[in-house]
């Protein structure tokens, strides 16, 4: 692996695109083009702020040379915490449903924002102490998965209250959508969900791509 390469693989492993190096680095992205194509080799500056901006060092970019391992503080893997509270997110939704389910009850929602809320602060605990070379693939895994239970239960407690309010009852707090005032809009917030779901996890794809 050359210094072409290794930039590379630096750059997709922290989920980064050619023109948010570029701006790190304070060059065009086309300069960056020709560091990842071998055409070019970056200034010793330019080596200097990517080794901070990785979290390596400047032999390792410049001839690969990787730290001893004793130099190497070991971390956690961010991922292990990604699934996890992934994991308590999904037990949150699901316990909101089921006692939404058998007493529908709007307490239902709480029990599972609170289980959720869990599962979140284990994330956001891996991504400060975890391994950096683990923190962006596991944030990508998180959220493509999560804006889909986060999604559901925040996108339903604001179609209920309002499908409530224009169809002149009190809305209810439920963790799913509820058919209220007609088959159209009920249709509507589930094409909502499901479209503001698949185009954030797109975007998410398309930047760590």
């Amino acid at each position: 692996m050359n210094i072409a390469d290794r930039i590379q693989s630096l750059r997709k492993t922290k989920g980064v695109s050619q023109e948010e190096l570029a701006e790190q680095t304070g060059v065009s992205r086309q300069a960056v083009s020709k560091w990842e194509g071998g055409q070019s080799v970056p200034e010793i500056d330019k080596i200097i702020v990517m080794s901070d901006y990785f979290n390596v060092t400047t032999d390792y970019l410049l001839k690969g040379i990787e730290p001893k391992s004793e130099e190497i503080r070991k971390k956690p893997d961010a991922g292990v915490f990604s699934i996890v509270g992934t994991a308590l997110n999904f037990i949150g939704l699901i316990a909101a449903v089921m006692i939404w389910y058998e007493e529908k009850q709007s307490s239902s929602v709480a029990v599972g924002l609170i289980i959720i809320a869990v599962g979140c602060m284990c994330f956001a605990i891996g991504q400060n102490i975890g391994d950096e070379k683990t923190k962006i693939k596991a944030k990508k895994h998180f959220c493509l998965i999560n804006i889909w239970i986060l999604g559901l239960i925040l996108i339903s407690i604001c179609f209920n209250l309002l499908d409530g309010f224009f169809g002149g009852y009190v809305g209810l707090i439920a963790p799913y959508p509820l058919l209220g005032n007609s088959f159209a809009t009920y249709g509507a917030v589930w094409l909502l969900y499901v479209g503001i779901c698949i185009g954030t996890d797109f975007l998410i794809i398309k930047k760590t791509a």
